[in-house]
């Protein structure tokens, strides 16, 4: 028997998981598939778009490749599109010119940017933000331009503006709505967002609605509004909402919702029985949904109706948990309290933390109709269950909104949750999904209940709240509970350290494609960056680690309260020549710095503008002096006495061990920072048992104490081994240094390490002493090339012009932030207060 030809229109989000719930569920046999993309890339996950600016390509965003739709068994056409359906013949033409026959045809051709009727809005550098071509096209725009502008200040205009800040572009959103996002917020709300987002620097313009564009004097374009104000910007990006791309199907003559969008009924099946819809194309009860969870939900009912099973797509609840360019926006239900007769609300303004709360509940305060959020979602996730599953309130409602110290209500433990409860809307995940899978036995994990249900594979705002229910009915089953690294990791640091080191993975994007899941978080990338470069010691800003970094090793320097950085040398066992401790003070007279001595034994200057930091290692790299990476998870210091040198009572060259020391280990990435200390004799000047590593000198040679710190719970470190030679020493701390980055938790000192190390001191004490393991010879290797790989970053960064792109302290100039404001106090530079700068700045008011 052949095969049905079904066609497939549209690669997008939508069209791509119906082609994967089609080849999962064992269906994709029965037919003989072509799937028809338009773009040139095959699906991609347009909910992250914006990270093709932080550094993604199309493949880090591809949600398939075409090898997998071939193993599918699809036809796989990019790049071209469909220009005629003809229903009677039940063809379709392509615009290459090739005709299609179909017994199916799938509609997902999506939406398309709706550009405002403007005059002049089809001048150059006018421009929409949808495809990647579309970033491609802004990106190259961005090259030669200073200033941007969005159209539009929803989810999609915010999104962009916040691409159009990571092309480094001074950048403005214009709304015709009197409030941001008016959709989701309401006014009180609109005015939080608004000043939020502008507090990250960018210029909010509501209320404006925008006449003509056209040549600009100061800029390539300007803007005139209604009350003939005008605004002058580099480009313009339109992010005005979209439509459904329903051409097709009007000139085909299908049925067409009120709004657009070609109708459906419950099975997808538009006014042609042959002929079905999802995604944003869809209308729906008149209605299309442009949020990717709903057409996924299509997508699967599609497959069912294919088959012949009973699935519909019976509506989509809109809520949304949102983090725009970092700022928290939730809406659930009736968020504007305008949908009910009677509903009553509860509302919650903290302008000092700019957090807005809204509840609307029924007249009688039992259920929950609504919520609004913004600047805190950490509230989304309880308010969500009670709204979704109509659970009775608290007798006083307000308190699901307050915080903990104000009367606050905890949060809903997942007992409270039906097994009905949704927990990932992307994917349609309820509780139940989840629990059942972990109670037949087929998941054993986290990642075992997302590979089974794919819940948290889509936006994955649900990864918190997904975890908790995985462990609860773990815990409560009696199993054991995961230690994954995250939600997109599975493993453990010291399992994720293993498998790097064993597979020769170079990359963040190997590790996760290999072992790991979505797109990762604050808490995996730079782990495995941290991991990345404890094995490889690879620069850490080269292009595909860059993305991965946190601010300190983003700009290698620690920023500081005030928005400045401190400026640290490397001061080798705390030796430094009178020739650099000159260069230092020259340096710190002309840019202004505070200088200080440290605990440490060297000199760090603070108050550094971001954009001084190259100029200022320039010329202490000409000086000699290399980075102290006071900003990173390494070896810092390693501080002596003077050692018999000069004292006395020394019996060892503390000094010339500490430095030599210091230039080994160098550089080396760590679960956490790591300090050093060597004394000359058993008076402990040099305090070396309280730290990472210390070395006390004695008539034979070296005692060497491990695992103390100070900080907020001190510890003693233990003795390891005593009268070393210093080639035993050197090999000794190497082994133990790189055992404790195998097996050491994400940002677990040497401290806590050993402390939950299981045999403690003397287990370690048979790994390294005795090689019980038979792991020593490979410890070495590893050490070996991590010395050999040692490079000062800021030589490195001051070599590459792309990396000194990212130190500019301004968007769109090279100056100075005029709000970093200094005065002086004991002959030095230090911040101003706020009270200081209320004096020192005159207010502006625009």
């Amino acid at each position: 028997m052949s095969k049905e030809k079904l066609v497939v229109l549209g690669n997008g989000m939508v069209g791509h998981h119906f082609l994967e719930h089609l080849a999962e569920t064992g269906l994709a046999g029965d037919f003989e598939v072509t799937v028809i993309g338009e773009e040139r890339s095959i699906a991609y996950d347009r909910v992250h778009l914006s990270e093709y600016f932080q550094g993604r390509s199309a493949s880090d965003l591809a949600l398939g490749t075409a090898e997998l739709y071939a193993e599918w068994g699809y036809d796989l056409r990019l790049g071209v599109k469909a220009t005629v359906i003809d229903r009677d013949a039940r063809t379709v033409t392509l615009s290459d010119g090739e005709p299609l026959s179909y017994d199916k045809l799938v509609l997902a051709t999506g939406s398309y940017p709706f550009v405002p009727p403007i005059p002049g809005n089809d001048l150059p550098n006018c421009l929409v933000y949808r495809t990647l071509e579309d970033l491609d096209a802004i990106r190259e725009a961005a090259s030669t331009a200073n200033t941007g502008t969005v159209v539009g200040g929803g989810l999609l205009g915010l999104e962009c503006a916040n691409a159009l800040q990571e092309l480094d572009l001074d950048t403005a959103v214009v709304e015709f709505a009197p409030r941001l996002m008016p959709v989701q917020v309401d006014y009180e709300g609109g005015e939080v967002l608004k000043e939020k987002i502008q507090s990250l620097g960018v210029q909010v313009l509501t209320g404006r609605a925008t006449q003509r564009i056209e040549k600009g004097a100061n800029a390539g374009l300007r803007m005139v509004f209604q009350d003939d104000r005008m605004l002058e910007t580099d480009l313009i990006v339109f992010s005005a909402g979209i439509r459904p791309r329903d051409e097709l199907g009007r000139d085909a003559g299908l049925e067409m919702g009120e709004r657009g969008g070609v109708k459906v009924d419950d099975q997808c099946v538009t006014s042609d029985r042959n002929i079905l819809a999802i995604g944003e194309v869809a209308a729906w009860n008149d209605c299309c949904f442009g949020l990717v969870a709903p057409g996924y939900t299509m997508a699967k009912a599609a497959v069912s109706t294919l088959s012949g099973g009973d699935a519909l797509f019976q509506g989509a609840d809109m809520s949304t948990k949102l983090k725009l360019m970092g700022v928290d926006v939730g809406a659930i239900g009736d968020a504007h309290g305008d949908q009910h007769a009677g509903a009553r609300v509860f509302r919650y303004l903290d302008q000092i933390s700019q957090h807005y709360r809204k509840l609307v509940v029924t007249g009688d305060g039992r259920r929950l109709l609504g919520a609004m959020l913004v600047g805190d979602n950490s509230y989304y996730d309880t308010l969500m269950q009670y709204f979704s599953n109509q659970l009775d309130l608290p007798e006083h409602p307000e308190s699901l909104i307050l915080p903990a110290n104000e009367g606050g209500a905890p949060a809903l433990g997942m007992d409270a949750l039906p097994d009905s409860a949704n927990i990932c809307s992307c994917h349609n995940v309820s509780k139940g999904d989840i629990t059942s899978c972990i109670q037949d036995g087929s998941a054993t994990c986290l990642g075992d209940v997302k590979g089974l249900t794919k819940a948290s594979t889509g936006c994955g705002g649900c990864a918190a709240q997904l975890k908790d229910v995985v462990d609860h009915e773990m815990a409560a089953l009696g199993m054991e509970v995961s230690t994954a690294l995250c939600a997109h990791f599975e493993h453990s640091r010291q399992e994720l350290e293993h498998v790097i080191r064993v597979e020769g993975l170079r990359s963040f994007r190997e590790v996760r494609n290999a072992h790991g899941k979505g797109l990762g978080c604050d808490i995996c990338k730079p782990t495995v960056s941290n991991i990345l470069a404890s094995i490889w010691n690879e620069y850490v800003l080269k292009e595909e680690h860059a993305g991965l970094q946190d601010t300190n090793d983003t700009f290698l320097a620690n920023m500081q309260k005030d928005g400045t950085f401190s400026v640290v040398p490397r001061v080798a066992g705390g030796e430094i020549t009178p020739k650099k401790l000159i260069v230092i003070g020259e340096v710190a007279e002309e840019y202004g710095l505070y200088t200080k001595i440290t605990g440490g034994q060297r000199i760090d200057m603070f108050g550094a503008k971001l954009n001084e930091l190259p100029a200022i290692w320039q010329k202490l790299v000409d000086a000699g002096f290399e980075t102290g990476q006071a900003y990173g998870k390494s070896v810092r210091t390693v501080k002596s006495c003077v050692g018999n040198t000069w004292c006395r009572y020394g019996v060892q060259d503390s000094v010339k061990l500490a430095i030599d020391l210091e230039d080994r280990y160098k550089g080396i990435r760590a679960p956490h920072k790591v300090k050093f200390a060597v004394s000359g004799c058993t008076r402990e000047c040099a305090e070396a048992q309280s730290k990472d590593f210390g070395v006390i000198a004695t008539e034979n040679g070296w005692n060497l104490y491990v695992a103390g710190n100070g900080g907020m719970r001190p510890r003693h470190g233990d003795l390891f081994a005593t009268d070393l030679d210093t080639e035993t020493l050197v090999r000794t701390i190497d082994r133990i240094f790189m055992f404790y980055i195998r097996t050491a938790d994400r940002l677990q000192r040497t401290a806590r390490w050993i402390e939950n190390l299981e045999g403690g001191l003397d287990y370690l004490k048979q790994v390294i002493l005795e090689d019980s393991l038979g792991i020593n010879a490979d410890l070495d290797t590893q050490i070996e090339r991590l010395v050999g790989n040692y490079e000062c970053e800021w030589k490195a960064t001051l070599n590459n012009p792309e990396s000194l792109k990212r130190f500019r302290q301004m968007i769109n100039e090279e100056g100075d932030d005029p709000n970093v404001v200094m005065v002086s106090e004991r002959g030095q530079p230090r911040p101003a207060n706020e009270k200081e700068k209320a004096e020192l700045i005159p207010s502006v008011t625009v």
